[in-house]
């Protein structure tokens, strides 16, 4: 079971109004509790263990001390955003020593890689699914993003 399948799983979830449930295949078991401040776990039977919420919510200082970055960019109608495929944090670079993946004004091919986002200490490249110009980062480095949240936008 992948990222999106469990991501999904956790929005039925939520939808659906119910307290538990628990999912349990070959090698990977998922437990999901609804309810105020309970997280949710997806841990595989092998001794990796995920914490996934199922809203996704930016911690309560984040929110009030939030860039105006941050808040949602309107893109035009020849612009084309860029999204968070999940939770975690932003970086624009591979590591600290090296350069960013891409900068305002670069011209972007599907595929791509435009970004990293750490989630549960795992880097996820972060892939374009489009071409164009880069002509917006809507997001600082090092920030926490959550899932369909707008990152670039593309033209």
């Amino acid at each position: 079971m992948d990222l999106k399948q469990i991501q999904e799983l956790i929005r039925f979830v939520s939808k659906a109004g119910v307290s538990e449930v628990q999912l349990e295949q070959d090698d990977f078991k998922i437990v999901i509790k609804t309810g105020s401040g309970v997280v949710y776990q997806a841990a595989p039977v092998a001794p990796q263990v995920y914490n996934i919420p199922a809203q996704p919510q930016a911690p309560q200082a984040a929110q009030e001390t939030a860039p105006a970055s941050a808040a949602p960019a309107k893109a035009s109608a020849n612009q084309i955003e860029i999204k968070s495929p999940m939770i975690g944090t932003f970086y624009r670079k591979p590591s600290p020593d090296k350069p960013d993946f891409v900068n305002i004004g670069d011209h972007i091919s599907k595929g791509q890689v435009v970004c990293v986002i750490e989630a549960m200490k795992l880097f996820n490249e972060i892939e374009s699914d489009v071409e164009g110009t880069l002509v917006k980062i809507l997001v600082d480095d090092t920030t926490p993003v959550e899932y369909d949240q707008p990152l670039f936008l593309v033209e």
